[in-house]
């Protein structure tokens, strides 16, 4: 686990990003339930039924209400807005898991919520698989990896910032988590 900042206090406002299938939404709701924080999953504020994107206006729009909240949760990428989330946020968790790890993930979801709507997706946006989506989790670690290092460095020094690339860090980081909360 390499963390770059201060030692933990009860975070209050937590972004997780990395690719997709990294455990982004899993890791969401543990910590809202061990934290007792409301989880906010970008990708139901994204998308409309369909899988219809929102303006760009609007999408800022609502991230910046979102953001505003006193307490959450917050898990999704979502370059074009990032960086309001990370200004906001106390801790910053980058999951940058093994590429294989998050193709296998995206396809065993894929596979389990075939056809159907996930938890953590916009109602009417049934779990679907295409070659960009895959192209996109294959090629993350070089087309975006870079970019949000980049970004979390530059915060390090005013922010919590929390890099897992294991499961063994991503459990550390839980028995962390559980430590702060409280009674």
């Amino acid at each position: 686990m390499t963390q770059t900042s201060t030692p933990p206090n009860r975070p209050s406002r937590i972004l997780l990003i990395g690719s997709g299938g990294a455990g982004k939404s899993t890791l969401a709701i543990q910590l809202g339930a061990v934290l007792r924080l409301p989880v906010i999953h970008l990708d139901r504020h994204y998308w409309t039924a369909n899988w219809v994107e929102p303006s760009k206006a609007d999408w800022e729009r609502t991230v910046r209400q979102l953001i505003a909240r006193p307490s959450w949760v917050m898990d999704g990428n979502y370059g074009g807005t990032m960086d309001l989330r990370i200004v906001r946020a106390d801790t910053i968790v980058f999951l940058d898991r093994p590429r294989y790890l998050a193709i296998y993930r995206v396809l065993k979801r894929w596979w389990y919520h075939r056809g159907q709507h996930r938890p953590d997706m916009a109602p009417g946006c049934r779990e679907r698989l295409n070659w960009e989506f895959l192209h996109y989790v294959f090629h993350y670690r070089y087309t975006r990896r870079p970019g949000i290092l980049q970004k979390l460095a530059r915060v390090a020094d005013r922010k919590r910032v929390i890099v897992l690339t294991t499961e063994r860090e991503v459990q550390q980081f839980m028995e962390e988590m559980q430590g702060l909360a409280t009674p």
